[in-house]
């Protein structure tokens, strides 16, 4: 089952509204996830000296104060923090693989759910309108917003295990489907450096993408070759610090819908998700395509 949204403004005199507008998007999909729900939202750009981390810990009161002031003091390096729910926003001047590392050697219950400069990433199990008050998503503002709500179906019901997932570079996935040689892949790209936390196969979707943009690839170069790489049946709603791509698998029986008007592009699941977004009446709607690559961004 699980549900995709996602939500790009292309009218900036929007983007105060964006959490309000993609929440009933989100909320729509309720009962196709009703295990867990997460969303990636862009926004608050870092400086190009700066990395933006989403963390995530099982404990709502975990001393995120503290790992900062030992960040800080083991790295010698600036940051500041911003707790939201039981994540951490954190952006600092370290070095990303540094900070990951001094993380899982003093932080290890800590996850590090994404990183970028862009990119938030907020995730928890509970129907969706939970997850989406909790995180305060209502007054979110930014460019693009992505999320999913998950009916687990191959793993187990944890926040570790909802979707999205992210691996670096403000790269994120939803993914609705299932994919046949994701052991295979995860071994492949362990051999290549690529970590995980999860057994969850969207996760490897998400590794292989990053892992073709960090060899040279473009996004839509990255989306192609995994069309011959990743067996199964999916959509996959891909968010990069631009905009979002959407591609479906040659046989595409997963379902997908995608709107558009001069004030946004939105992409769902199904339509009743979208039906919601102001102009909807009138937008241009239509079925992706099989093996088509969709991509909108400012870029």
């Amino acid at each position: 089952m699980c549900g995709i949204v996602g939500l790009y403004l292309k009218n900036p005199k929007l983007k105060s509204k964006l959490g309000k507008m993609f929440k009933p998007m989100l909320i729509e999909m309720t009962n196709r996830g009703p295990d867990s729900a997460g969303v990636a939202v862009y926004r608050n750009p870092t400086k190009k000296s700066e990395t933006k981390f989403s963390l995530a810990h099982d404990d709502a009161n975990y001393n995120w104060k503290g790992l900062v002031s030992g960040l800080n003091k083991a790295l010698k390096c600036k940051s500041t923090m911003s707790k939201i729910g039981n994540h951490c926003i954190l952006v600092t001047t370290g070095k990303e693989a540094a900070v990951v590392n001094w993380l899982a050697q003093h932080h290890k219950s800590v996850r590090v759910v994404g990183s970028g400069h862009t990119i938030e990433i907020f995730k928890e199990t509970g129907l969706p309108a939970n997850v989406y008050d909790k995180f305060d998503l209502d007054n979110a503002s930014g460019t693009h917003i992505i999320g999913h709500t998950r009916m687990a179906t191959e793993s187990a019901v944890t926040t570790a295990g909802s979707h999205p997932f992210a691996t670096g570079a403000d790269l994120c996935l939803v993914h609705n489907g299932s994919l046949s040689n994701h052991n295979r892949l995860r071994e492949n790209l362990r051999k290549e450096g690529m970590e995980f936390q999860t057994e969850n196969d969207t996760e490897v979707a998400a590794a292989y993408m990053t892992h073709k943009l960090r060899t040279g690839s473009t996004l839509k170069e990255a989306l192609e070759s995994g069309l011959k790489d990743l067996d199964g049946f999916y959509t996959f709603l891909v968010g990069t610090a631009d905009g979002f791509a959407v591609v479906r698998d040659p046989i595409a029986c997963k379902h997908a819908v995608m709107a558009e008007t001069d004030d946004w592009v939105a992409m769902a699941t199904e339509y009743r998700a979208i039906a919601h977004l102001p102009g909807a009446e009138n937008a241009k709607i239509w079925e992706p395509e099989p093996a088509k690559i969709y991509t909108w961004g400012h870029a």
